[in-house]
């Protein structure tokens, strides 16, 4: 029976299902799609982030991350990494600081509660500007003696204008 596995496309910002055997999929992409979820869903802004339209109150966020640890011991699921959608790529002199260093540090957060929950042994977050208009972050997350988890999400920030 084919296994479905959600997938993003280079081309647009849509995802496409990827249909594989079970006995053919990595037990690792298990892992994969929690980060997946993760990064693709959009965290509560804090009340001090400032949002990408001016004049907007919608600080976003998933309504099940509202009693998340109490209900389920869990932690809030998500990433701010929404707010960088219309910014302009900057350095490290600017008012917020870098962009790229802001993108890591929303992935960082993102994924942190793997390293704290005992899924992934530590993490590693680097980002780099992609020509004028991207950013790509990697997230290498290890797993004690398993192979480490390496993912490259470059089309998250595609189109950002320097």
């Amino acid at each position: 029976m084919p296994e479905n596995i959600l997938v993003h496309s280079r081309r647009a910002v849509t995802r496409e299902w990827l249909l594989t055997s079970v006995d053919q999929r990595d037990p690792s992409l298990d892992l994969v799609d929690c980060v997946v979820v993760a990064l693709g869903t959009d965290r509560l802004a804090r009340g001090d982030d400032e949002l990408p339209v001016s004049g907007d109150k919608d600080r976003r966020g998933w309504w099940g991350d509202l009693d998340a640890s109490g209900i389920r011991d869990g932690w809030p699921i998500g990433s701010r990494l929404w707010l960088l959608q219309r910014v302009t790529i900057t350095g490290a002199e600017a008012r917020q600081g870098s962009t790229v260093a802001r993108a890591e540090d929303y992935t960082r957060e993102c994924l942190q509660p793997f390293v704290q929950k005992g899924v992934a042994s530590r993490l590693s977050v680097v980002g780099e500007r992609l020509k004028v208009e991207g950013i790509d972050v990697k997230a290498t997350l290890y797993r004690g003696d398993l192979p480490a988890i390496e993912l490259r999400y470059a089309t998250l920030w595609n189109g950002i204008r320097a």
